[in-house]
């Protein structure tokens, strides 16, 4: 079970909106071809949500700063996939939400893509595929920051 955190406008609160976390359980080939939609092949994350795994094709959107691919995760039982996006860029709170949920192979893909060794090794051991995953964010990520802090980019 996952509480997302929702601001009432009129009062200028917080309320906790309960949300089901959805496993994700999905074969070889699949784990596959959501590795070549995070890379950028668009046809394959457009297959992804056409053809019953949205959540993947979703996420490669979220994980390029779109905020209502993120808001669609937590909304439809991918909470996890949002905090493995944010606990990717360092976030601490999503880090340790996903230990405490025990999201074992999510937290070590977070720390992977941070540049940590034993996570890629625990990776290598337990999960060749998040691992290979997990470098697929890293190298978005990075690209990311590439242009976010290059002097030759405008950012607004």
């Amino acid at each position: 079970m996952f509480f997302n955190r929702k601001k009432d406008k009129n009062k200028k609160q917080i309320q906790l909106v309960e949300a089901k976390i959805k496993p994700l359980n999905y074969s070889n080939k699949i784990l596959v071809a959501w590795g070549e939609a995070i890379g950028g092949n668009a046809k394959i994350r457009d297959f992804l949500i056409k053809n019953g795994y949205k959540e993947l094709g979703v996420f490669c959107f979220a994980l390029r700063n779109d905020v209502k691919s993120v808001k669609w995760l937590v909304s439809n039982g991918f909470p996890h996939l949002a905090a493995l996006i944010k606990a990717c860029e360092e976030d601490q709170t999503a880090l340790t939400w996903l230990h405490n949920y025990n999201l074992d192979i999510l937290k070590f893909m977070a720390l992977a893509v941070q540049g940590d060794k034993n996570a890629l090794f625990w990776l290598e051991k337990k999960d060749p595929f998040a691992r290979q995953i997990a470098m697929k964010i890293k190298i978005v990520k990075d690209h990311i920051d590439e242009r976010n802090n290059s002097v030759h980019q405008i950012n607004p």
